[in-house]
């Protein structure tokens, strides 16, 4: 076997370090001499072939085609900018037209059809708010004290909320950072093993090759074996190509289409035979609701007569009754003929508003100015009540037991939500380190087809000059220059 020197700079440049002045003057010398001799005395005799040889240059290496693309970005257009300001004004101006229309048609609307007026409720929700406006409607005593003592618990819990919330974040910051550094510490081993990976990967590959040409610089060559290594190349590239030019069959596609509109047809029919039930339902609901109308019509009397009015109004607005079905369904009442026309107006009235007033409980007298009302959900007003009434020991355990609770529940929260998050940061560090050590593997498979995609072309050229007939003395230059290029050239192990 023959052995192969690869060019090794570390060497070439210990050696120029270890020489004498003197000993560097005579190498420069000898240097300049070959130059002069081989470039200037004997211009006519440059020989290409050692720098094809030395730098593995191919007679027919062509460009990629991608290298011929230029793409240019399309020109960019205000035309959005135009459509969204017009599409706002005419926004704008459909609103306008609508409100037009809708104050033309409140002219003509009957009663029953306008929409009720309404009165500005300003809904009280905060005890803070509430005490306020205690103090400002009734300013005395009681309210200016239970006012001071709101407004000075608030400060007081506002002032712990942010001392709990931000030791919490401290002791989670801290957390992180102890989570942080063990995960760098763990992942320097992982790195390692990429590392000496990748140098493994280089010494495996080095004496692969180095194998390889041996065997055909120290013996003569062999031309089927040159042609199989292009012939296997060839046929895993054809093989390649099959299978990414190979069409997948559609047949899945057209089962899966199939099926959706089966499914949706199915359920398009289904949706329409429960509407035809619900309509029967509906109906015998309706038919139920008209007999037990004419069942309280035909009983009721003086004694009843109230309730009687109120079954009847609820059942014929159930089931939307149509103003002559009522008159002549009401016209049956066995009362005084003025009472039952007024009552008969009545419902019609009311089943053919399209809007009903909100109980003045809720929503005031109509009139449109403000209303207030107050519904506190706050442990603060337990607080105020409590300084209402000193003398009430109720109102002190309530506010005491409250607040407890509260004070208690959020503390609880708070830690609870540290917990977590410091849980979920070990836990995510965990999932990092495991990913990067999975990681390994697939780095160094992408080092490995990289370096291949750098060198197997360098090989193919080799076996060409080979298969040329290229001297042996040329071809050993070809493979010492493609070793070098294993040990030194690209992806490097550093990146």
């Amino acid at each position: 076997m023959a052995s192969i020197n690869p060019i090794n700079d570390a060497e070439l440049q210990r050696q120029n370090r270890n020489r004498t002045e003197a000993q560097k003057r005579i190498a420069d010398a000898t240097k300049e001499g070959v130059v002069v001799n081989y470039l200037i005395k004997e211009p006519k005799n440059i020989n290409m072939n050692e720098i094809y040889n030395s730098l593995v240059i191919s007679d027919n290496a062509k460009m990629p085609v991608k290298l011929r693309e230029n793409k240019n970005s399309k020109e960019k257009s205000i035309m959005p900018i135009s459509l969204i300001s017009t599409g706002v004004m005419a926004t704008m101006a459909l609103v306008s037209f609508i409100v037009k229309k809708s104050a033309k048609a409140h002219l003509t609307l009957k009663s029953t059809q306008k929409l009720p007026s309404l009165t500005r409720n300003l809904a009280i929700n905060e005890e803070v708010h509430q005490s306020i406006y205690q103090m400002v409607q009734c300013p005395n005593q009681k309210t200016i004290l239970a006012g001071t003592g709101v407004l000075t618990i608030s400060a007081m819990a506002f002032m712990g909320k942010m001392f709990i919330d931000g030791f919490k974040e401290v002791w989670v910051k801290k957390k992180e950072a102890d989570i942080q550094k063990n995960l760098q510490e763990n992942l320097i081993a992982v790195e390692t093993q990429s590392f000496s990976g990748k140098i493994q990967i280089t010494r495996s590959m080095l004496s692969d090759k180095a194998n390889e040409f041996s065997e055909w610089l120290c013996a003569e060559p062999k031309t089927p074996l040159v042609f199989s290594r292009f012939n296997n190349r060839l046929k895993f590239m054809g093989k390649e190509e099959n299978e990414k030019g190979e069409k997948s069959d559609n047949w899945e596609y057209f089962v899966l289409g199939a099926v959706t509109l089966f499914g949706i047809t199915s359920l398009g029919f289904l949706s329409l035979k429960n509407l035809r039930t619900s309509k029967q339902y509906l109906e015998k609901y309706i038919e139920a609701s008209k007999s037990k109308i004419s069942e309280i019509i035909s009983q009721s009397n003086i004694t009843s007569k109230e309730t009687d009015k109120i079954n009847l109004q609820n059942m014929l607005q159930a089931i939307d009754a149509e103003p002559k079905y009522i008159k002549d369904e009401l016209s049956k009442l066995p009362w005084a003929e003025a009472e039952k026309n007024k009552f008969i107006d009545e419902i019609s009235f009311n089943t053919q508003k399209s809007t009903a007033q909100v109980d003045r409980a809720f929503g005031g007298d109509g009139t449109p100015k403000p209303a207030f009302y107050s519904h506190v959900n706050d442990y603060r007003a337990f607080f105020y009540n409590w300084l209402l009434d000193i003398s009430n020991p109720l109102f002190r355990n309530l506010f005491i037991g409250i607040t407890g609770i509260s004070a208690v529940s959020y503390g609880g929260k708070v830690l609870g939500e540290g917990v977590k998050e410091v849980q979920v940061k070990k836990m995510n560090a965990e999932t990092e380190l495991e990913l990067q050590q999975n990681l390994v593997a697939t780095e160094l498979r992408n080092f490995k087809a990289k370096k291949d995609a750098a060198i197997e072309p360098l090989c193919d050229e080799f076996y060409v000059q080979l298969q040329r007939g290229k001297p042996k003395q040329e071809l050993k230059t070809i493979a010492e220059n493609i070793l070098f290029e294993v040990k030194n050239g690209p992806p490097f192990v550093y990146s």
